[in-house]
């Protein structure tokens, strides 16, 4: 996947802009254009009278830091459509912390990002963690299915220089079954065996690409619920990123079937990358040829945050 041009989207607070920071230094990394959005907390208030020069500000201030081609956004509502039009151009949606409000209400009515996982194509990236430096440590939460290897390839060329950790969670429901069935342990251990040494084996293939190989690519197996696992591992690792799979579903099967990226969002306190399974790499640009330079530095406390 290359990286063309990236839509960040504020609500012009300091945790809304760390998404234009983040989004700003991936620009620069991939020379890419920056989009800048404003939107309210819930993509529906009405926009902040000031969002306009306030965003041109912002745009100016970005392009002296990064030295990047900056473009405003001209619409103001703020609404999610809005933001879902602007984003079905450009190659990933970067949202700040503002997108993300922990409520019985967020969680069983879907918030605003999985919402416009399914308006988008694009992947959507949650910039919540302070903007230092680029991403060290890129997690991948991997099904063994062949979105999966679409999905390391993406976390490659998000970062040539990060190391790169495959996840799997083995489910551990038939081996439930099993003992309720009343087998016996010594089966249940060899279940448990074949599975592990079947996980390792289609890690193995995973990674097994020239892509990979250049890369610091290491691998983790765990067992039980595969978000939570995920989110565990995110905070074991010390992974800036984490990278999961969505499916296009609809919101009540979401909200009956429990999606695994609307738990991950929930649990984790880190930066998470929602990538759509029908996402669409372009071959003839593999990851591997993407000649990433170096970004600029951000020093200590990122001035952008603070200005708004």
């Amino acid at each position: 996947m290359v990286i063309h041009s990236i839509l960040a989207v504020t609500d012009l607070s300091p945790q809304g802009n760390r998404a234009v920071l983040r989004a700003a230094m991936l620009a620069a990394q991939h020379g890419a254009l920056l989009k800048l959005m404003h939107a309210s907390r819930d993509f529906a208030a009405t926009p902040r009278p000031d969002a306009q020069p306030e965003l041109q500000r912002l745009a100016a201030e970005v392009h002296a830091r990064f030295d990047i081609l900056v473009k405003r956004v001209g619409d103001a509502s703020g609404h999610l459509q809005a933001v879902a039009e602007e984003a079905r151009w450009v190659d990933l949606l970067v949202v700040g912390e503002h997108a993300q409000e922990k409520s019985a209400r967020t969680f069983f009515c879907a918030h605003p990002l999985e919402r416009l996982q399914r308006a988008v194509p694009c992947p959507i990236l949650l910039a919540r963690l302070e903007v230092f430096h680029r991403y060290r440590r890129i997690l991948v939460a991997v099904d063994f299915t062949p979105d999966s290897k679409k999905m390391v390839k993406l976390a490659w060329a998000l970062d040539g220089d990060a190391q790169v950790e495959l996840f799997h969670a083995l489910n551990t429901t038939f081996e439930g079954k099993l003992r309720y069935a009343d087998v016996s342990e010594r089966a249940i251990k060899v279940y448990r065996h074949e599975s592990m040494r079947d996980a390792h084996e289609r890690m193995f293939w995973l990674s097994d690409s020239s892509t990979a190989r250049r890369n610091r690519v290491v691998a983790a197996i765990g067992r039980g619920d595969v978000a939570r696992q995920a989110v565990i591992q995110q905070q074991h690792s010390s992974a800036e990123l984490l990278v999961v799979g969505k499916r296009r579903s609809s919101r009540i099967s979401d909200v009956l079937l429990g999606s695994v990226a609307q738990r991950v969002l929930w649990w984790s306190s880190g930066d998470v990358l929602l990538v759509p399974h029908d996402l669409r790499i372009d071959p003839r640009h593999d990851a591997a040829a993407v000649a990433v330079p170096p970004a600029p530095s951000v020093g200590a406390r990122p001035a952008i945050g603070r200005a708004a």
